[in-house]
């Protein structure tokens, strides 16, 4: 049985000044099939939305254990629990203000959001064929900083030659081996991304999956940033703070928050002074910390 697919695009952001820079989140959302029966769920909201693989039930799955359920592998998908611990593998410190300027790309039926487990690493890779210079500097940074609030750890498996496309197949075997591909990072262009168009300066956003009606659950994503705009934002005076702040932007789309209409926050549509994360991302990104670990998937 074929998933259903449904593509939703967020209306267009123009630019707002010399420096505004203008974002788009992409969420990627998994359709749960029960047994026989489809069923498509779609979020509805600024980003686009992508409908994208099933999480199959199987009945009469196998046992393992008297009374235990071993986890069975769904098709077109990883051994489930590859690289999953015990325990989050990190304890991601509270911020040390209370701000409620955030939202969520996706949230569960019990009201918590959806984020990538913190169980396991978040691997990711680079298409950085037309990297400008100095911009992996300042990717690791982001990263960094991304992994401090959320207690993701992201491990860099080097470039990739993958292409960025609308829809992408977060199973690929044979390019990334069995496990679910790893975030792909693409440096790009308005002609090879489409949604780069209209001054939009990067795009992020990651797939959740979901087995049986359960929680839902990222299990990877994609960013682009549009390798002109970046290039002529670095050779201004204060660029690399600008290029830095839209990595972030973006890479809080990868992890599972939307955009917010307080200007002071990082995740708002356009960046005037690139402050880094604020109060209400900090907040959000905390909150995602506490996703549940997933052997399951």
């Amino acid at each position: 049985m074929d998933p259903e697919r449904e593509t939703t695009r967020a209306p267009k952001h123009r630019r707002s000044g010399a420096v505004a820079q203008v974002f788009r989140g992409v969420l990627m959302a998994g359709i749960a099939a029960v047994v026989a029966v489809l069923v498509g769920w779609y979020l509805q909201g600024d980003p686009r939305i992508t409908a994208l693989l099933p999480g199959l039930s199987v009945p009469g799955a196998p046992q393992k254990g008297p009374g235990v359920a071993e986890t069975p592998r769904t098709p077109d998908a990883p051994p489930p629990g590859l690289e999953e611990a015990d325990a989050p593998l990190a304890s991601p410190s509270a911020p040390g203000t209370t701000n409620d300027s955030y939202k969520f790309l996706a949230t569960n039926d019990d009201g918590t959001p959806v984020g990538y487990s913190p169980c396991r690493p978040l691997h990711y890779v680079v298409n950085n064929a037309s990297a400008p210079a100095g911009s992996d500097a300042l990717l690791a940074t982001a990263l960094a900083n991304i992994s401090a609030a959320s207690g993701i750890q992201f491990i860099n498996d080097g470039a990739t030659d993958e292409l960025p496309v609308d829809r992408r197949e977060p199973y690929q075997p044979a390019k990334y081996g069995d496990r679910w591909a790893p975030l792909l990072i693409s440096w790009t262009t308005p002609v090879e991304a489409p949604a780069l168009a209209d001054n939009v300066i990067g795009t992020g956003g990651s797939t959740m999956y979901s087995l049986d009606k359960g929680p839902k659950s990222y299990i990877t994503g994609s960013l682009q940033l549009d390798t002109p705009q970046v290039t002529e934002l670095l050779a201004s005076p204060g660029g690399a703070d600008h290029v830095l702040a839209v990595m972030q932007h973006e890479l809080g789309h990868v992890m599972g928050l939307d955009h917010v209409d307080d200007p002071i926050q990082l995740m708002y549509p356009e960046i005037g002074a690139p402050d880094g994360l604020a109060a209400g991302d900090l907040n959000g990104l905390h909150l995602l910390a506490s996703a549940p670990c997933r052997k399951d998937i």
